[in-house]
């Protein structure tokens, strides 16, 4: 493994940072050995947004060894958001050119005392002045910062307005929208006073085995080109599975009280491709290049939507244009900010303001209307300024359920907005949703597909029902075992690549011997480390939970769909089991810390529980 680069933004010192071997080979890369280095430093006293806060960016052993699907990074520390584990993942180039100019991971602490930016370049490390940046949006920031440099190829993380107001569901952005957007890590970003980050270098990624991994990488991209699945997120993008979603009753409307919207026939992968696709554009290397170019009324090339975003500002709000959808969706982009949150967010205030719990006075007199995009794109940009009742917005769900004294109508896990792939369309994502180490999480385990007819035999997986109950907790685990090793590669979730591949990648990369078994060990040690973290923060049994409206059954429902509840309690109790965690607490048993080689948790959680208890009681 490369160094990783140590930079305190108070002193502005910079070194470089060793990893320890044995840590490498017992967490691979990526968000697991991430969680490994910042363990010691995630302290329940942490403030997310304080000088002391590390930001952790951390590439994996396969990041930008172009392919199967590998442009990939981590960004990890202290969600300001949940007050919990954070972790968000990103495509595009970023990654791959951290790692070409010499550095497999950065460590950010401090707070610098005016806006700087970070220019890494090759092994020079440059911290440079950022005020003349500071307001500008995200596409805007790297256009600038790209001229002032003048290293072609250079690539840059940014953050918004959302991340200078320190927004707890701000997004960091590169490549003009590939995001790292879940857990407001570009929040933390702003509260250090840290515009961008700037990096290009003329390196190669370091591979034990190169000709031996150039072998492996042909055939899996060779067999990825092939995939039927990789074939249609070419042709339609993420939203490809749109319409199915929809057929099924997983996909929510009207914040998660209908099943069915006449709208949602206009707002698809196929539809996006029929109308205004222009392009397709891929991370590096990628040769599935999911992500979409389109072209609206205007003339001007910009990015299209995926399917999380349709969702968020269409079906959700009820609104079925999608040319409106992506100009909402750049909007959110450009300032800075995750769409699923900001759209679950705004989906909430107009329940309430529907309800008359938010009243007219409450909003500075904004009457709040379902289906209206120009009422959303005023109150999106209200919240990246925290003005008016955009201020109310801007603290997320949570939050604004609580101030308007209906927090259990927010649709949120821990602090964490609930992603568009309902429970009650998909069982598994119920457990996938309340044990999540970031709070509501799709992609932590996108188990939706698993339950549509995905899923791994080879890992012992079996299939159920898409609509089973408890019997289905081990594959849940299972899975969220195997994305947790994607995650550590670090690799994109769309690669649908076999696990003896993904050993013959791995091995080759980085000259090791692992099995199949021991990978997926890895995998489990990573998410219980992450719970242990969690447990450590203050998480409890009790937070293993879902909010009310995903535990009872649509407004709208009929017997043949939207009807189906899950039994969360059931399915933990059975997912305990299968985790070999205690039943009654829901964390790691001392046997199965040891057997995971966490021994060395143990005894600091136990001294940390007493603490912990007395605070929260």
């Amino acid at each position: 493994m490369q160094p990783i680069l140590s930079v305190d933004l108070s002193t502005g010192e910079i070194n470089p940072l060793v990893v320890p071997e044995t840590w490498v080979r017992e967490y691979v890369g990526g968000a697991s050995l991430a969680a490994r280095l910042l363990y010691a430093a995630l302290t329940p006293e942490l403030d997310p947004l304080s000088p002391r806060a590390p930001l952790l960016f951390l590439t994996g052993p396969l990041t930008g060894t172009s392919g199967p699907a590998v442009g990939r990074f981590v960004v990890t520390g202290k969600s300001p958001a949940t007050g919990l584990w954070a972790e968000s993942n990103c495509g595009g180039f970023w990654g791959p050119e951290l790692r070409m100019a010499g550095y497999d991971g950065l460590w950010i602490s401090g707070r610098a005392e005016q806006p700087v930016y970070l220019s890494i370049h090759d092994h020079q490390v440059t911290l440079r002045p950022a005020t003349h940046l500071w307001g500008l949006e995200t596409y805007a920031t790297q256009e600038a910062i790209s001229q002032e440099l003048g290293q072609q190829g250079t690539r840059v993380a940014v953050i918004g307005p959302a991340g200078e107001a320190r927004l707890p569901f701000a997004s960091i952005l590169t490549d003009h929208g590939r995001v790292a957007g879940r857990t407001g890590l570009g929040a933390v970003m702003g509260a250090k006073n840290l515009k961008a980050i700037a990096v290009q270098g003329n390196g190669r990624v370091p591979l034990t085995d190169g000709e031996g991994y150039a072998r492996a990488r042909s055939l899996a991209n060779k067999d990825l080109r092939s995939n039927a699945e990789t074939e249609v997120a070419r042709q339609l993008g993420t939203a490809s599975v749109a319409d199915y979603l929809d057929y099924l009753g997983e996909m929510p409307k009207k914040y998660f009280q209908r099943v069915e919207y006449g709208g949602a026939e206009r707002i698809s992968g196929a539809v996006i491709a029929d109308t205004i696709l222009a392009g397709v554009k891929a991370c590096h290397a990628c040769v599935i290049a999911c992500g979409r170019v389109v072209r609206l009324e205007d003339g001007l090339k910009r990015k299209g939507m995926e399917y999380e975003t349709l969702v968020s500002f269409g079906p959700n709000l009820l609104i079925d244009d999608v040319p409106a959808i992506t100009r909402l969706g750049e909007l959110c982009d450009r300032l800075g900010m995750d769409t699923i949150s900001a759209s679950n967010t705004i989906g909430l205030a107009l329940r309430l303001y529907e309800s008359g719990a938010i009243r007219p006075e409450d909003t500075g007199g904004l009457p709040l209307r379902w289906g209206d995009p120009a009422l959303i794109e005023q109150l999106l940009t209200l919240v990246a300024r925290r003005e008016g009742f955009g201020a109310y917005l801007a603290e997320g769900a949570r939050a604004l359920g609580k101030r308007f004294h209906a927090e259990e109508l927010a649709v949120q896990v821990n602090g964490l907005e609930v992603a568009y792939h309902d429970p009650r369309g998909s069982s598994g994502m119920a457990l996938v949703y309340a044990t999540s180490p970031r709070g509501a999480c799709h992609n932590q385990s996108d188990y939706f597909l698993v339950d549509i007819g995905g899923g791994e035999e080879s890992l012992g997986m079996r299939k159920y029902p898409r609509l089973a109950g408890n019997e289905k907790a081990r594959n849940v685990a299972i899975h969220q075992d195997w994305r947790t090793l994607f995650n550590s590669l670090v690799m994109c979730v769309f690669a649908n690549v076999h696990p003896d591949q993904v050993l013959v990648l791995l091995n080759s990369a980085t000259g090791a011997a692992w099995t199949v078994e021991g990978m997926m060990q890895a995998g489990e040690r990573g998410w219980n480390l992450k719970r242990l973290i969690n447990h450590r923060l203050g998480l409890r049994r009790e937070n293993d939970r879902l909010p009310k409206a995903l535990l009872r059954p649509f407004e709208d429902a009929t017997p043949g769909k939207g009807n189906f509840v899950p039994d969360l309690e059931a399915m933990l109790a059975a997912y305990y089991q299968a985790r070999g965690w205690d039943p009654v607490t829901g964390f790691p048993t001392p046997a199965k810390m040891d057997e995971l080689g966490l021994g060395w948790a143990a005894a600091d959680l136990a001294a940390l529980t007493p603490e912990l208890q007395a605070n929260r009681t």
